[in-house]
């Protein structure tokens, strides 16, 4: 799986922009980006139901499969299809057309290599 990197621009407090500012002058982190990549990745994993609110966004929006839900969610198949169907989102389940079929195809292709 290819990682890209995408530089955002947010507003914060002056206090904030103080405090993300010495991140690197503590010694705990090179850098302010890999402190809020990691501030990132433990509030999502102390959260599971916006992992999972997340997961149903994306799919829904149809920029991932069931399976990269099931991923995002920490959770299984069984349990992501109950979701969908309680949230009342259909499950995409057959390529109905062939430029959905060469999608498919770009994307297996894509994730073999």
């Amino acid at each position: 799986m290819v990682n890209k990197s995408e530089t955002l621009s947010f507003t914060v407090p002056e206090v904030l922009r103080l405090e993300l500012g010495a991140i690197p002058k503590t010694g705990y982190y090179d850098s302010t980006s890999e402190f809020l990549r990691d501030a990132m990745r433990t509030l999502l994993a102390s959260r599971k139901d916006l992992r999972i609110s997340i997961a149903l966004v994306l799919y829904k929006e149809g920029k991932i499969s069931l399976g990269k839900a099931v991923e995002i969610a920490d959770s299984n198949y069984a349990e992501m299809k109950r979701i969908l169907a309680e949230k009342g989102i259909i499950r995409k389940t057959t390529i109905s057309t062939a430029k959905e079929m060469d999608e498919e195809l770009a994307k297996l292709k894509k994730w073999k290599k």
